[in-house]
């Protein structure tokens, strides 16, 4: 799975769990998703969770913008209030800042706000696909340094027919007022002792997954860490896990400089986007990342430096995409 139940402590809440981040160009701006508390799509969103878009604009993979957005209380239907910030420079960075209020409004609403920001949140099929097969044998070949095994069996999403819920955020390019942008989605909570904690962080798909065992305490440690501290603090682990794997299948001359290269092709974990452009997420090049691309496959064989085939195309996905906002597909 991509980023879905990734750690014992993004498993506390699913509502702070983030399987997923997008983003693309939209109908009239660029568009950021945040999916969260995947499989089920139930209970809506955390009342004293924050919900951040961290944008950077200038390269060093620190946060420049964040849109926060933070929820109500459920009521009788299951709805909740909802409140957009906007923070810039050092606030960005700052959860006890308050920022600028953008937009109030309601889940399962189109939200106008300020600047020609458009806001969407509530219940959405999951766009994400995967064969949890192919997944379980590279994260077997990754651990143990040996060669992948594909499963000789029917290729099945694994998420087949499951919902999240989903925050949409479309943004005019003259707010963010840059051509390149770095982006990545992170929740937080508050702590008994005052301050934050970080519950869970994601930008490129399936890299705590692959690397970092679900049931300890490492893969919970790299949704903590902030993305320009990501090559000096995983960088270490992650060339010696790639090295050893694509020696013993042979896939590379030199495993240790191909396991450097992916060090500093995955590292720091943003996704990265030309404002204005299509998105891609492919083999070749990576702009964004679009809703239907499989991009499991592509960080398999950027890790192994093989291919390693779902056998699933984007008709697996459950629903059929909204042709404009919010885009994604109404939950089953």
């Amino acid at each position: 799975m991509s980023h879905h139940f990734d750690s014992p402590l993004a498993r506390q809440d699913p509502r702070l769990d983030i399987s997923d981040v997008y983003v693309f160009r939209g109908a009239t701006g660029t568009v950021f998703v945040m999916n969260v508390n995947p499989l089920s799509g139930e209970n809506g969103f955390h009342p004293d969770g924050l919900y951040e878009f961290k944008v950077d604009t200038d390269g060093d993979a620190v946060e420049d913008t964040t849109f926060r957005v933070t929820f109500g209380e459920r009521d009788a239907v299951g709805g909740q209030t909802l409140v957009l910030r906007k923070l810039d420079g050092a606030a960005a960075r700052d959860r006890d800042d308050e920022g600028s209020v953008l937009a109030e409004g309601a889940t399962e609403q189109i939200i106008e706000a300020h600047q020609g920001v458009r806001l969407w949140a509530g219940a959405a099929a999951d766009p994400f696909y995967v064969n949890g097969a192919v997944v379980g044998a590279v994260k077997q070949a990754v651990a143990t340094g040996a060669p992948v095994e594909l499963p000789d069996q029917p290729a099945a999403n694994l998420f087949a027919g499951t919902n999240v819920c989903a925050i949409v955020l479309e943004v005019p390019d003259e707010v963010l007022a840059v051509a390149d942008i770095a982006f990545w989605g992170v929740t937080a909570l508050p702590t008994d002792a005052g301050g934050w904690q970080q519950i869970n962080r994601c930008a490129q798909p399936l890299i705590n997954t692959i690397f970092n065992p679900d049931d300890e305490d490492r893969s919970s440690d790299y949704n903590r860490v902030q993305p320009s501290q990501d090559r000096e603090v995983h960088g270490p682990l992650v060339c010696e896990l790639v090295s050893r794997a694509v020696a013993a299948s042979g896939a590379a001359e030199d495993p240790q400089w191909y396991a450097e290269q992916v060090r500093d092709t995955i590292f720091p974990d943003v996704l990265r986007y030309r404002v204005g452009t299509p998105a891609t997420y492919g083999f070749a090049a990576r702009n964004g990342r679009g809703l239907t691309e499989c991009a499991p496959e592509v960080m398999f064989a950027i890790v192994l430096n093989r291919a390693v085939p779902l056998g699933l195309a984007a008709s697996a996905a459950t629903g059929a995409l909204r042709p404009d906002f919010p885009y994604l597909s109404l939950p089953l």
